[in-house]
């Protein structure tokens, strides 16, 4: 028979490789990928997947908040939330060891989320540690007793804020998991009395941060609760002074 003058279907060469049957993989397109292989493993990356779901969507809760699409109630409703969850799944001491930090976290899955980032650094809404006096006001120069009784009520409540805060520092308490949610008391409650800004506000904010920045277990130094005591103790008095 005569030789076949088809051309081959690729171009030989002396080192050219034909597949053999019995070393073929088979595998199946259907099966699913499995990126663990025991539960312990699947949790652990469970929670980092919804720690990135969880940037991915403050990120862009913040933006439709500074474009006004999304009124100041529901805003730090879903804020509030996102916080909440971030923080709850940094609680478990296996998913922080792995997260490592924010910064080396968005390095490695290639994100950059800075205006979540910011408010996870901040660790509160805008709405929060901006003064929104939620005191309806129909007529600033003819204050209703309705309008009366409710801004005393809320500055009495702002009050006993303050003094709780500065009572736990004198007592020697220092420790972040019990100072941030009383100083953040204290700058939601005055936020409520008034949209001035008074003297040693800034400082509520700072030491907010501070805080936020701290991990759970950790305590503030000696002279650092000297300094916090004596910076809420000037804000207080600015805030008796607003009020007066």
């Amino acid at each position: 028979m005569y030789a076949s003058s088809r051309p081959l279907a690729y171009a030989p060469t002396p080192h050219s490789y034909i597949p053999s049957a019995t070393l073929t993989a088979n595998i199946n397109l259907d099966e699913e990928v499995k990126l663990s292989t025991n539960p312990s493993e699947r949790d652990l990356l469970e929670s980092l997947a919804e720690i990135y779901s969880i940037v991915l969507a403050l990120d862009g809760l913040e933006k439709a908040f500074n474009k006004d699409s999304i009124t100041d109630a529901e805003y730090t409703e879903l804020c509030t939330r996102l916080l909440k969850q971030y923080k709850g799944n940094l609680s478990d001491e296996r998913v922080s060891t792995e997260f490592g930090d924010l910064e080396s976290f968005k390095a490695k899955w290639n994100i950059e989320c800075p205006r979540a980032t910011e408010r996870i650094r901040v660790g509160l809404p805008a709405t929060m540690t901006h003064a929104t006096s939620s005191i309806p006001q129909s007529n600033p120069t003819m204050p209703t007793p309705a309008t009366t009784s409710a801004s005393t009520q809320s500055a009495i409540i702002a009050t006993e804020n303050f003094i709780t805060f500065l009572d736990a520092l004198r007592l020697g308490i220092g420790s972040k998991d019990q100072l941030h949610p009383l100083l953040s008391e204290v700058i939601q409650s005055t936020n409520k009395v008034t949209d001035a800004d008074f003297e040693g506000r800034a400082n509520i904010i700072k030491w907010l941060i501070k805080l936020n920045s701290m991990k759970a277990h950790e305590e503030l130094s000696v002279g650092d609760n000297r300094e916090v005591e004596f910076e809420m103790d000037a804000a207080y008095r600015g805030f008796k002074a607003m009020m007066s």
